[in-house]
This record gives C-alpha cells, sequence and structure tokens, in this order.
C-alpha cells in the first residue's frame, strides 16, 4: 500500500500503524484480520477520491479505544425476560428479530466492516457468547474481530451460539441494505435500534458525512454506563398480583405450516400521513387502527368459527420505568376478540381501544413482571439440564398456540438531519413462531410506514385480506418482498 507514496503520506501511514498496534492486542489471526479490514477501508477510501490523510483520520486507531487491548474477563447474568430464550430453543428455531436501514447508495462494504469495529465498544454487552452454567445461561465477554456478512439467506435464520465466541447477533448487507439480525436474549427493539443507529451514523462519518450525536444519538466514542448495562426488572413496582401468562389456545390462520422459516417476508410500504389520518378517522392510535385490520385479515384467513383470536402486543416497560437500559425491558400483551364478533364496524375497534388501554397500563404490566419473577425464582436452583426439557414443552405448548399473530411498532425513528437526507427507508422484521402463520412488524421513518408480514404459510390470504382492507381505507400501498427478501 505504500507503493507511491509521498514521503509526507508514508510518514504518516508509519505513524497511524504504530498507533493502531498501541490499541489492538487480539489473537495472531484477529490482529492480522483487523489490519487487512483497515487496510481495505483505506483503499476504498483513496479510491473514492479521499486523500491518504483524510482517510486516515476517519479511520483513526483512536476510535478503537481500549476495547481490543483489554482481555474479556466479563460476564452478565441474562435478564428475567431473556433466561426463556436459550431453554426454549429447538433445532431450527430462534427468538429472533432483524433491524434494517436502506440507503440512497450501495453500501460499501469495506467501510461497514470498520464501522462495526469502531461500533461494538461502545456496546459490550452485544460483545458477547451465550454460554451454560449449572443452572442457567449466561453471557460471556468475547475481545475478537466482529465481521459483516453478505446477505444471503431469508431473515433471521437461526444462529449458531454452542460454538464458544459466537456472537448473538450479525449485521448483514445487500446493495443499499444494512441490516443487524439480534437473538432476542440480547435485547429487545429499543436496544437494538440504539445500535443499528450508531452503526449507521458511523459508516455515514467515515463515508464523510459529518455527524453529530443529538437526541437519543449515541457516540461510539462515549463510555457506556451503568443503566445501558443494567438489568431493569428488578427494579419496577413489586406489589400487586402476578398475572397474565395463563391463557386458552387462540385460533390460527388456515394454510399449511411451511419447513422454510419464514417461507415468504412482505413488506406494505405505506404513506405515513395516510395511516395517520385512517387512524384518526376512527378516533383511534396508528396501533389500535393496525389491530384492527389484522382481527379482520385473521378472521378471512382462517377456516375456524369456534373460538377467540388473540394478538400478541410487546410493550416497551421503559414509558413506566424511564430508563437508556440496552437490555430486554419489554413484556406483552394479548388483545383477544372472539371469531363471532369480529367485523368492519366501530364496535370492532371500540373493543379493542378498551382493552389496549386496560392491558397495556402500569399496573398490568407489573402483574406480568411479577409472573415472570415467580416462574424464574420457581426454578431458580434447579439444574440447568432439567430446566430446558421442560421449559420447551411449555413454550412449544403454551407460547405463542395462546397468540394468533403478534403485531410490535417501533414507532416512528429519527436521525439527525445531515444522516437522514441519506437514509431511504427502514424495516423491522421478526422471526417466526413455532405455529403461528404470520407475525407483523411496523416501523416508520419519514413519512413512509413499513409493515412487514413474516410468513410460515404460502397461503396468501391473510395477506391479500390486509392489503385490500387498508386500500379500503384510502391508504396506498407499495407490496415489496417475495419468497426471497434479497430480491
Amino acid at each position: 500500500m505504500q507503493k507511491g507514496l509521498s514521503e509526507t503520506d508514508r510518514s504518516a501511514l508509519d505513524a497511524y500503524l504504530v498507533n493502531y498496534k498501541r490499541h489492538v492486542l487480539l489473537s495472531r489471526q484477529d490482529n492480522a484480520l483487523l489490519l487487512t479490514d483497515t487496510e481495505n477501508a483505506i483503499v476504498s477510501l483513496i479510491e473514492k477520491g479521499v486523500p491518504l490523510t483524510e482517510a486516515l483520520s476517519r479511520l483513526d486507531a483512536d476510535n478503537l479505544g481500549g476495547f481490543y487491548a483489554r482481555p474479556a474477563i466479563v460476564w452478565y447474568p441474562l435478564d428475567d425476560a431473556a433466561k426463556i430464550y436459550p431453554l426454549s430453543m429447538k433445532h431450527g428455531q430462534m427468538a429472533l428479530f432483524r433491524l434494517s436501514v436502506c440507503l440512497k447508495e450501495d453500501v460499501d462494504p469495506s467501510l461497514l466492516q470498520m464501522a462495526l469495529t469502531f461500533t461494538i465498544k461502545r456496546f459490550p454487552f452485544f460483545a458477547t457468547t451465550v454460554k451454560k452454567g449449572f443452572f442457567w445461561h449466561y453471557l460471556d465477554s468475547s475481545k475478537r474481530r466482529f465481521n459483516i456478512e453478505p446477505e444471503q439467506c431469508l431473515p433471521c435464520q437461526p444462529m449458531t451460539i454452542s460454538r464458544s465466541g459466537s456472537p448473538s447477533f450479525r449485521v448483514l448487507f445487500y446493495k443499499n441494505r444494512i441490516s443487524v439480525e439480534f437473538f432476542h436474549i440480547l435485547t429487545d427493539g429499543t436496544g437494538g435500534m440504539a445500535f443499528l443507529k450508531t452503526l449507521v451514523s458511523e459508516y455515514l462519518r467515515i463515508s464523510g458525512v459529518s455527524c453529530s450525536y443529538e437526541g437519543d444519538m449515541i457516540d461510539p466514542n462515549g463510555t457506556p454506563t451503568e443503566d445501558e448495562l443494567s438489568n431493569q426488572f428488578p427494579k419496577t413496582e413489586h406489589k400487586g398480583k402476578a398475572s397474565g401468562f395463563m391463557g386458552k389456545a387462540a385460533l390460527q390462520l388456515g394454510g399449511r405450516l411451511s419447513r422454510t422459516r419464514p417461507c415468504r417476508v412482505i413488506q406494505f410500504q405505506m404513506d405515513a400521513e395516510q395511516l395517520k389520518e385512517a387512524a384518526k378517522a376512527h378516533q383511534a392510535t396508528i396501533t389500535s387502527y393496525m389491530l384492527s385490520k389484522l382481527f379482520l385479515a385473521c378472521r378471512q384467513a382462517s377456516d375456524e368459527t369456534d373460538g377467540f383470536f388473540n394478538i400478541q402486543i410487546p410493550v416497551n416497560m421503559r414509558k413506566f420505568y424511564p430508563s437508556r437500559t440496552m437490555r430486554n425491558f419489554a413484556m406483552y400483551c394479548g388483545i383477544q376478540i372472539s371469531a363471532e364478533k369480529i367485523d368492519d364496524n366501530a364496535d370492532l375497534i371500540g373493543e379493542i381501544k378498551t382493552q389496549m388501554e386496560a392491558k397495556t397500563s402500569k399496573e398490568k404490566m407489573s402483574e406480568m413482571v411479577r409472573s415472570t419473577e415467580h416462574i424464574v425464582s420457581g426454578v431458580r436452583y434447579v439444574p440447568l439440564f432439567i430446566k430446558k426439557p421442560i421449559a420447551g414443552i411449555i413454550y412449544g405448548f403454551l407460547g405463542d398456540k395462546a397468540f394468533t399473530t403478534t403485531l410490535s411498532n417501533l414507532g416512528v425513528i429519527t436521525f439527525p438531519d445531515a444522516l437522514a437526507g441519506h437514509i431511504q427507508s427502514m424495516d423491522f422484521v421478526l422471526g417466526t413462531a413455532v405455529v403461528n402463520r404470520a407475525n407483523c412488524s411496523l416501523v416508520t421513518f419519514g413519512n413512509t410506514s413499513t409493515l412487514s408480514i413474516e410468513k410460515l404459510t404460502a397461503d396468501p390470504s391473510f395477506e391479500e385480506s390486509l392489503y385490500a382492507l387498508l386500500e379500503k381505507d384510502g391508504i396506498t400501498v407499495h407490496v415489496e418482498g417475495s419468497e426471497l427478501y434479497a430480491n
């Protein structure tokens, strides 16, 4: 790389490498890989017309901090919400979710790799690997090169976490899309979005975009706080009864279960203002409005009529207990409507609004937390090899069978103006469950609300009904996705 450089540039590069070596004390293999990553990024920037001194400034080794120079000695117990995830895993099934940003230009893999290298130090809780203790799984620090991957498969494929050092997240790229997939043991949508936004901001900074860390943006060179790393469930109110987990089996959508999970990912891109106006016309929130359309689509996509449909809604506990934790801090509730009462009228959305107000309250969510604590406490001293088969049975037969589908709404996501101008859209994909034929997830960026429907059956009844219902309310829907998400 030094061929053809001026004496000034050669001296600058030599000084850079000396500083780099002070910051990286990994294994010989990881050190070589990180050095190659750095060289590739420098070459890429130079080929884009960036002077060497400017390229070295953007890739300053000081951005590595002390993360790669210190040994991995920290471990983290799982939060109460995360403890069930590794226990309930079956072959080919994991609780995963994906967050994505589509840029206005194709992704440069060499710059994205460096962005991840600089970002991960700010999220030490993510730089971990799942390990088995005698009573519980736990997260152990892992100091290594965390690599990006080209996207080649359907979203949310199971991760190999049994191999030593394997991370619980993956960073993928495809054309102009940057995606991060998380095993739910690690974080929830709020923590995952914080990581993605930081990664994207660092990528754009290295690309030459002026970056500011205003609002909820995180400075990748800042110091992680105790609050960000904390398990917040023990800090919630401990009064009231324990309830929320027991329930009868809900009606399921029709269609043969596919062996491919998901077998199809469909995205409805909607005008955010039209969606907002449609909800306003029903005097409802966007979540309540979308729930009414999902219930109607469920009813039309199922041959069963004797029973009820139940849609699971994650509830962010941070709205009751303000916190910056990057770990799981969400509970859920179920909105339940009998099949015979699902009709396209005001009574349906009125019932949804009533249930939403009651079931997503602080009191009800605290009862759910109490139930979680009771379950965890009841098996606290049961050895892990006994816990796992029991948890697998409970999850397989009582878990998602209690629900018909899920609607997870991350709300409106914002970036500082300087960064937002380089972003085209965002999307949010949930991994599939065991028997639920569809899961739904919604996120809004700019004037586009993107609803992702992750299918476990090729039967198109659900999405076709939902499309027609939204169009009927004057919402223009642009449909993307297919059996192969990347196409």
